[in-house]
């Protein structure tokens, strides 16, 4: 009778370490596809943004330099005053969760208080935008990263 069981144990083993090999060769193509979507970038005097909705949270996503790897975005809150935010100049919050864009603008300087997240974090003068991509490459380790009603804060791959 404990037979069945072993074969049963170890096919469970053999499945969990095939999902493993899968998921981190998974993981190496998206990595591969993240570095070259950056090094394909043109250089500029521009910010690229990376929107990362939340529901119950204020702040906009993420902005790095041109060229540089996500490790060096920050969190930011947009300062909208000059020009809206893309989802909210539609009157749609959140629709483009996940969307790239290239941004214009500057960091005022200021740090901003988010009460939901209880975090502070710099303050992004919007002036314009482009929609880079609807469908970038992953940034984040967690695919369940970008999912609006998740309350945990992702940060982009390091």
């Amino acid at each position: 009778m404990k037979f069945p069981y072993l074969i049963l144990f170890l096919s469970v083993l053999c499945l969990v370490g095939c999902e493993t090999a899968s998921s981190s060769r998974q993981n190496s193509i998206d990595r591969a596809a993240l570095y070259a979507s950056i090094q394909q970038e043109e250089p500029g005097d521009y910010w690229v943004g990376r929107r990362y909705y939340k529901k119950d949270y204020y702040f906009w996503g993420y902005v790095r330099r041109p060229g540089q790897p996500w490790s060096t975005a920050k969190m930011v809150l947009l300062n909208e005053q000059k020009k809206l935010a893309p989802d909210r100049a539609i009157d749609l919050i959140g629709s483009d969760n996940n969307y790239e864009y290239k941004l214009k603008g500057y960091f005022s300087n200021d740090t901003v208080y988010e009460p939901a997240s209880n975090g502070f974090y710099p303050e992004f003068v919007l002036t314009d935008y482009t929609l880079k991509t609807i469908n970038p490459p992953q940034i984040y380790l967690n695919p369940a990263a970008t999912d609006p009603t998740r309350r945990v804060i992702e940060l982009p791959i390091r």
